[in-house]
């Protein structure tokens, strides 16, 4: 999607011939404002994201361009702002960058160093925007404006969940394999009396079923000789825990869990007695966790403890309006974090987005979108090169699982054994399902047991 630039001029000459130059010529779209008001309230009306740049002129009516850099500082702070000024008015537009402002544009404006400018404005908005998004996780403070699509796909999941940090009763949230289902958990924290406190991730199917206990719960020293652990519950003390593929917890986990929540404490392996928690429960998984209460694989107490406040994360197919903002969104942060040069998305190649049906959701689309950006060779990915991508991952002289390739012969041209083979396949599988043992055990067939044995050799 192009880039969306706010031109804040009052002389319509000036006007009318910025906007052609940075639409027709340049790629980007416009929208033009004729004094500092102007600019400042086109902005406050725009949802987050709408406008990803403003020229702004320094001399307007009014409202000036100082003016109106301080009250754009104030409603959106990472937005850029370059300032287009005369040759003798160079001293003000220093007085701007101290202000605040990304950069200045002499006029008449160049369109090389224009685009430049840009460009190199929105990529530091961007990184400066993707550290603040790491740094407010890393703080246990996420919030639901971090969502992409949380005004659009993910409205009514941001709804439940605006609710659900309004209270600390446990959240169970529901949806395919990588819809989104942590984030919104991170979300629902972030936005809780808890916020800055822990919030501590457990895939419960990547846990070792014969270590699961410890890990949750914590162990006490000298248990068949190994060191004490505290426990991921209590890593969370006063925050929130987050159990995702919750289906696959073990009986006796689940029993440990349900007292937890209804008595609020923990018993670590080999301790006398139980310890106090506080801590937040939040739930998920991708299965039908009321079919698997029916068939007595899950404790039925036990869910409707966790099911008090249930959240659906929908898949990327029945969100297909944020399909092209979330790509937009990976291709500006695999061009900032990796240095890159940021690409657009032709028309034929958007298409081929949104008619997808993205059996992979995010992930899948955020992976894509990686590949595209280090393989272009072009000033915009085209279709042909996602097509090719993904004609990629099916197999040529070797066979593939869940589209993940696994070659039947070794480098030097010979045949690999069978076990060989099957090595390959289970952790290629394991990656496939973020190290999900449960998950990637049933996907092949076999015994969690069995896959945990194999795959440690």
């Amino acid at each position: 999607m192009a880039d969306t630039i706010l031109i804040g001029e009052d002389e319509p000459v000036q006007r009318k011939m910025l906007a052609m130059m940075l639409g027709k010529k340049l790629g980007y779209k416009t929208i033009v404002a004729e004094n500092g008001r102007q600019v400042v309230n086109r902005v406050r009306e725009s949802n987050f994201g709408d406008i990803s740049a403003v020229l702004l002129d320094l001399e307007m009516p009014e409202m000036n361009g100082l003016e109106a850099l301080a009250q754009l500082r104030r409603y959106r702070p990472d937005l850029p702002v370059l300032i287009l000024t005369a040759r003798d008015d160079t001293a003000a537009a220093v007085t701007a960058i101290k202000e605040g402002a990304s950069d200045f544009i002499v006029k008449p404006a160049d369109p090389m160093q224009l685009d430049v400018a840009l460009k190199n404005a929105i990529r530091m908005s961007t990184l400066s925007r993707e550290l603040a998004r790491l740094r407010r996780d890393r703080e246990g403070a996420l919030g639901f404006h971090d969502l992409i699509g949380h005004d659009r796909g993910l409205a009514q999941a941001v709804d439940y969940g605006r609710k659900a940090a309004m209270s600390d009763v446990p959240v169970f949230i529901t949806g395919e394999i990588s819809t989104g289902k942590e984030l919104l958990a991170r979300a629902v924290h972030g936005e809780s009396k808890r916020t800055g406190a822990p919030f501590v991730a457990i895939h419960c199917g990547a846990i070792p079923e014969p270590s699961i206990e410890s890990v949750l719960f914590g162990q006490e020293k000298g248990m068949g000789g190994a060191e004490r652990l505290p426990g991921k519950f209590r890593e969370a003390e006063r925050g929130t825990i987050f159990l995702d593929d919750i289906h696959a917890l073990p009986a006796q986990a689940q029993a440990k869990l349900l007292r937890v929540i209804q008595q609020r404490e923990i018993e670590p392996v080999g301790a006398d007695k139980p310890m106090k928690v506080n801590v937040r429960v939040i739930s998920a998984t991708d299965r039908d966790l009321k079919a698997l209460v029916q068939s007595g694989q899950f404790r039925e107490d036990l869910y409707f403890r966790l099911n008090v406040l249930t959240i659906h994360m929908p898949s990327l197919k029945e969100r297909k309006d944020d399909i092209l903002p979330l790509a937009d969104y990976f291709l500006r942060h695999f061009s900032s974090l990796d240095a890159l040069p940021l690409k657009s998305l032709a028309p034929g190649a958007r298409h081929y987005l949104t008619d997808y049906a993205w059996p992979g959701n995010v992930r899948e689309l955020e992976g894509l979108m990686h590949r595209a950006l280090v393989l272009s060779e072009k000033d915009a990915i085209d279709r042909d090169l996602l097509l090719s991508i993904h004609e990629a991952e099916s197999p040529a002289e070797g066979g593939t699982f869940q589209g993940m390739h696994i070659a039947l012969k070794k480098p030097n041209g010979l045949p690999k054994t069978m076990a060989e083979i099957e090595t390959e396949a289970m952790q290629k599988t394991l990656e496939q399902y973020g190290s999900n043992i449960t998950r990637a055990a049933e996907a092949l067939g076999i015994a969690k047991s069995t896959f945990y044995r194999k795959i440690k050799g």
